[in-house]
This record gives C-alpha cells, structure tokens and sequence, in this order.
C-alpha cells in the first residue's frame, strides 16, 4: 500500500479526471486534481509551445547524428551538455508534448481516451507541423486487467480499457533528412491518463518477459507486470501496442530499404517505461534493425538487471532524462548493484522469500540528472511540478554541468512573460 500511495500521487494524471473545459485547452491531467505547473512567469502554455517549437528544427546534426543517437553511450556529452545534443533532447520531448496535446482527456465526450480527431493529419497539425515529420501510425495501449461486469454501475470513463497511446512518425522532408543525417523514424508515448492504465502502474512486481521478446541467452529477464500488460494485451477488435508498433516499423523499413535510418523512442512517465519496452521488441524482433535509440523523460523502473544486459546485448541505446525531485523516477520497487554494501544487502535478500526477488530492479541506460531545485525559475517544488513533461524541458534547456547546474541568464520565454507582466500591471 505504501508504494501503491507514491506512486498515485506522482503519475502524470489525476485521480478524478476533469473535463477539457476545466483547464487551458489542450492542456493535460497532472498528478493532483488541481494541476498547478508553476513555473515563475512561464506564460501559457501555447507560449510555452510556441518557444520550443522551434526546436523540431534546431540547428544541424550532420555528421556527429550517430553520437547524439548513443553509439558511444554519450560519453563526455551529458557533463557538460553538449549544446547540439540538448536541442536533440529537446526535439524529441516535443514530440512526447503533442501526444499528450492530442489525446482526449473529456471525460464526457464520445473521443475520450482517444486521439481528439480521427485524422492523423490532426497530430501534426498540434505538433509536428514543421517537423518534417508525417505521422503513420495512431498506436493504442489496452489494459490486460479483467473487472467485474460492472458496465451498469460504474462510469464508461473509469472502465475504458484501451486507449490511443501515442503515434509513430517518419521524417520525409528532404531538407530535414539532410540536416539530421538520416531519416529517422520516431515512435513517441504520452503517460498515464486512465483508471485502467493507474491499476497498470500499480502492479509493481516483475514477470518474466516473454520469449517473443527476449533472446534465447537473456537469462531470467523479468520486466513490470503491468507494463508488459499494456504493451501486450489486446481486444478482438484492436491489436496490442505490441503488433502495432512491430507491424509499422518493419513497413516503414521495407519501404525505406536501403537508406539510411534510425529509430528513436521517446516517451514520459508510463510512456518512458512503455519506450524501454518497444526499443527491447524492436531490436529482438526486427530483421537487422538500424540504431535504436530511447530518449525517456521522466521513467519509471522497467526491468531487472538480466533485462538491462539483455537490452544492452541488443545494441539499443538508452538515455534516461531524470529529474532527482521526481518520485516516479524511484519507483517500482527498488534497485541493488553489486559491490560494497549494496552486494551485502543483495545476499541477505538472497535469503528471503521469493516474492522480494519480484521487486528488485536495475537502472537501464546513460542518464542525464537533473533537479527542478536547481532552477530559481520555478516556484513549486511539489511532486506534480517535478514530473511534469515541461518541466523537464526547461531543466534540460538551462542546464549547463553538474557544476553549474542553470544557465545565468533567464529563459526568453520566462523573461518576455515577466516583461509583459510588467507592461500589464503599469497599464492598470
């Protein structure tokens, strides 16, 4: 019950769901009933989009694109940052933004816990507009959790087992291929937003991965119970995510057999866990697949330490944006290396009953640390703030090293807001 109570106040949803009209449109769900981002002047949230919009067409990648993708586990580029690796960061979070922008959070409306149109010309249209990118594919995640019959007694909304998750997009502008070096294909996830996909979070022990996503060397590979369920479930009439997203990178690299690709999974929250999962199928499950990179922010643990050599053996690289105030980077369970203490402690659990063995987990991939108490731009420090997506992308933009951890001069976007602000208060 204790972990059960972290981690639902630390997701990215609420409790109650609330109707799009009761927040800035189209704002998502935050943790708390009242969502408060407070960001200290941060504008609105379409200023906010506005400012990193223009990071989906940053400066160059060129050559180095293969190093920004993880070929050399970022070495010397996370501490410092490299600027050029920071606006690739950054790119990729706004790819995660416009899933949650597409995403029907009404609970009253016919769409919900459906992409707002059916169009997939929508999703670009909300965020990806001058990408360069064309989204392919809506993906959709259903819960593996069988409820009582209880259709009659019970909102639709609490019970809605399958829900648009998120999307897959090709880059097919010529002059952006040029620029990045390749054409990349992205698979972007939002983060949890139904009741079902809370009971999800919730089944916290681990489970043996399937053996249709593990090599026959991996070993005892265990990955969460309920992350694996949203991957892998399905209804007779929607595929699991699973099917879906294999099905659609296998087409989209016959058609662009021969060129030179990269896949790139990006996600928040449940959609980080959700990455790590599609990266690991992808590279297990695709014939000679290119450079599989996950950009994750804000994740969750997703397997045990047979999962990360198993990943590791794939050759996909991980980079885990991590922010050291954020509780839902803590959890499921908890994590034992080897070595001094932690290899006594991993010995005396040895000793235990089998089920403790079901939540010791392992950190997956190159991280990049963070923390929101760093920035003296944001004025709320509560669990809501620290995990929110914006959040992440304005410590990923300010931050500089480990030892000089913000910028010294504001964000543009903080510092206009304030001077309007100015302006405003002058004017009354």
């Amino acid at each position: 019950m204790e972990f059960a109570g972290r981690l639902l106040h630390t997701c990215s949803t609420a409790a109650a769901p609330r109707k799009l009209t009761e927040m800035p449109q189209p704002q998502r769900v935050i943790s708390t009933r009242n969502s408060n981002l407070k960001l200290a002047n941060m504008g609105s949230r379409q200023q906010w989009n506005n400012e990193y919009s223009g990071r989906l067409t940053a400066s160059g990648v060129g050559e180095r694109w293969e190093e920004f993708q993880g070929t050399k586990n970022w070495e010397g580029m996370l501490d410092p940052l490299d600027d050029d690796l920071r606006d690739e960061i950054l790119r990729y979070g706004e790819f995660v933004e416009a899933a949650y922008r597409c995403f029907d959070f009404d609970t009253a409306s016919p769409r919900y816990a459906d992409c707002v149109q059916e169009s997939e010309s929508y999703i670009e249209k909300v965020g990806l507009g001058k990408s360069g990118y064309k989204v392919t594919k809506s993906l959709y995640a259903t819960c593996g959790i069988q409820l009582p019959n209880l259709n009659d007694k019970i909102p639709r909304w609490m019970s809605a087992a399958c829900s648009w998750i998120g999307y897959v997009a090709v880059c097919d502008d010529e002059e952006e291929i040029a620029r990045l070096g390749r054409r990349d294909i992205v698979v972007a996830y939002r983060g949890t937003a139904t009741c079902m996909e809370w009971l999800e979070n919730l089944r916290a022990s681990l489970t043996p991965l399937p053996s249709d996503m593990a090599s026959s060397a991996a070993g005892d590979c265990m990955v969460q119970s309920g992350f694996l369920s949203l991957y892998t479930s399905s209804k007779p009439e929607k595929p699991s995510l699973q099917a879906a997203v294999i099905e659609e990178i296998k087409r989209l690299m016959q058609r662009y057999k021969g060129e030179k690709l990269s896949i790139t999974v990006t996600g928040h929250s449940l959609g980080a866990a959700l990455a790590t999962l599609t990266a690991n199928d992808i590279a297990n499950a695709v014939e000679d697949p290119p450079l599989v990179t996950v950009v994750s922010f804000g994740g969750p643990r997703v397997g045990n330490k047979n999962f990360r050599r198993q990943l590791e053996k794939t050759g996909a690289k991980v980079l885990r944006i991590v922010n050291s105030d954020d509780l839902v980077t803590k959890v499921p369970g908890f994590v034992l290396e080897d070595g001094g203490e932690k290899s006594r402690r991993r010995r005396r659990i040895n000793g235990l009953s089998k089920w403790l063995h079901k939540l010791v987990y392992a950190d997956i991939g190159e991280e990049l640390r963070l923390n929101s108490r760093d920035s003296p731009y944001l004025s709320d420090h509560g669990v809501a703030t620290c995990h929110d997506l914006r959040t992440y992308l304005h410590l990923v933009d300010n931050f500089v090293s480990s030892n000089c951890p913000i910028k010294t001069t504001a964000k543009r976007v903080l510092e206009n807001t304030r001077q309007r602000e100015k302006t405003t208060a002058v004017a009354r």
